[in-house]
């Protein structure tokens, strides 16, 4: 998740997706954002759907399993429409607005050896209900200053829910996407972040176990051209720089992922503000 859009979310919930199940691992993808962005790179038209994650959502009535779409062995979609675009306001007034997507999703857990939520780009209702559903966070980012920036304030919100929410609930690390390793400025983004990390390992935080993901995924125009043509990377061009590089990270995640046994730690002191430090510009931190 990020609450920043054009970060590489919906390119890397897709990706990361198909390259798990080209592994061999059941993978389910959650469109949770109404610009139904990974619904339409999947190649699926989000105005003919007879069933979507909204209905879900909203309808005690409906299962979430009659919305999935098997795209091909191993990988489905739970599609977005037009109509999630109102479920915040619907959801405002429930009970249990912030718990609705785990109630649709847990019937479908044991169906899937990953489930992939792509978020929309807000810290509103939707966002919460994906955090309240989810073990894990990972974080697509670009290797800027000002990324760090977000990425502080996201964590400072995962905390927050971990501590009211989801207790469960960690950090798994960051992406770094549309990433020129070339640059002295992408290299200081990146250690600063590892050092972050690094510190972390100490503390009682949602993000003691998350790692900067090896590889980065490179700038590569076909990662941009695929969602056009309504393929994967995979399907579009499956030897370029973007192919090659979300292949790795499928296979990184796959084997180094967070077991679902470790257990949180109990909070016994104040945790730190987060803050993550720049080498080329003053810190900057969320409160």
């Amino acid at each position: 998740m990020n609450q920043k859009g054009g970060v590489g979310k919906t390119t890397t919930t897709v990706n990361l997706g198909a390259g798990l199940a080209e592994l061999g691992h059941s993978t389910l993808i959650v469109d949770l954002d109404p610009q139904a962005h990974a619904t339409l790179h999947l190649g699926v038209d989000p105005d003919g759907l007879e069933s979507s994650v909204y209905d879900a959502l909203l309808d005690p009535e409906a299962s979430a399993l009659d919305a999935v779409l098997e795209l091909r062995p191993k990988l489905a979609l739970l599609p977005a429409e037009v109509n999630l675009a109102a479920a915040e306001t619907e959801l405002a007034s429930a009970p249990d607005r912030q718990r609705r997507l785990e109630s649709a999703l847990e019937p479908l857990l044991d169906l899937f050896d990953f489930v992939l939520i792509d978020c929309p780009p807000s810290l509103g209702l939707l966002t919460l209900n994906a955090l309240a559903a989810a073990q894990e966070v990972v974080v697509p980012m670009q290797s800027h200053f000002l990324a760090l920036q977000g990425v502080g304030k996201l964590l400072e919100t995962v905390r927050l829910v971990s501590r009211g929410v989801n207790e469960s609930l960690l950090v798994s690390g960051v992406i770094l996407c549309m990433h020129d390793e070339n640059t002295n400025h992408a290299r200081e983004v990146v250690a600063d972040l590892e050092a972050f990390f690094e510190e972390a390992k100490t503390q009682n935080v949602p993000w003691r176990h998350a790692k900067v993901y090896r590889p980065a995924v490179r700038r590569n125009i076909k990662l941009a051209e695929c969602p056009s043509f309504g393929q994967t990377i995979f399907d579009y061009a499956a030897w370029c720089p973007g192919a090659l590089d979300y292949r790795a990270l499928a296979a990184s995640i796959a084997a180094e992922r967070i077991e679902k046994s470790v257990e949180p730690l109990k909070e016994t002191a104040p945790t730190p503000e987060v803050t993550i430090r720049n080498t080329s510009a003053p810190s900057t931190s969320a409160r």
